[in-house]
């Protein structure tokens, strides 16, 4: 007699189904170092030469993840300068509040922007308000008020340190605190320009050993 074959009485084995694959933002990913990387982009280009391929490789985040954390490229650029605006204003702040001769702020003060608009490894990048920000502002209102802020901080910041000197005796008593930040603030924006065309770093300070000397009426 031929015996039948008895039904296996196990379940049959059923293959879990593949794990999705993870999607959006490496697990490496820093918010920070990402917005600097975007920053150092839109230095060198601008917003408009700058797609969202090239900040897609300089962050090493693909379009969903950059979206995801920072918003569309508007926004990343918007964050890019207010990240800008932050360092610069963080390298600084203690040079405009610490008490000294106004001839040494004045010469520290731009030797810190003649640090940050030379710097780029690929050549001086200039400062972002003058360079890219000024340009976009002309379309954009949100940038524009940002930019507007930033030259009104300046103004007002290099303005106390006049009146401070002025109080100390360091200024002509017919001195204008207000006229001498703007002008302050003006040899910035030419030092920014000049050193984005590659202008040399000793023909820079020469600039402004000779505004700080009109400053100062010496």
């Amino acid at each position: 007699m031929v015996q039948k074959n008895k039904k296996s009485s196990r379940a049959p084995k059923i293959n879990a189904p593949a794990a999705p694959k993870r999607r959006g933002r490496p697990r490496a990913y820093h918010p920070e170092v990402a917005l600097g990387k975007a920053l150092d982009l839109f230095r060198q280009g601008g917003f408009a030469a700058t797609s969202l391929d090239d900040l897609s490789a300089a962050t090493g985040m693909n379009r969903p993840s950059l979206y995801g954390a920072f918003g569309d490229k508007r926004e990343l650029y918007i964050k890019s300068y207010q990240r800008y605006r932050d360092d610069a204003r963080a390298a600084t702040i203690d040079i405009f509040r610490e008490e000294m001769p106004i001839r040494k702020r004045l010469a520290r003060i731009y030797g810190v922007a003649l640090d940050i608009y030379l710097s780029g490894s690929s050549g001086p990048r200039g400062c972002f308000t003058v360079m890219t920000a000024a340009s976009e502002a002309v379309a954009d209102p949100d940038i524009r008020a940002m930019v507007l802020e930033g030259l009104s901080q300046l103004d007002k910041a290099f303005a106390s340190c006049f009146r401070r000197a002025k109080d100390n005796g360091e200024l002509s008593a017919s001195a204008d605190p207000t006229a001498l930040a703007q002008l302050a603030s003006a040899t910035i924006h030419t030092i920014a320009i000049r050193a984005r065309a590659g202008i040399p770093r000793q023909e820079l300070e020469a600039i402004v050993n000779g505004a700080i000397d009109v400053m100062l009426g010496k």
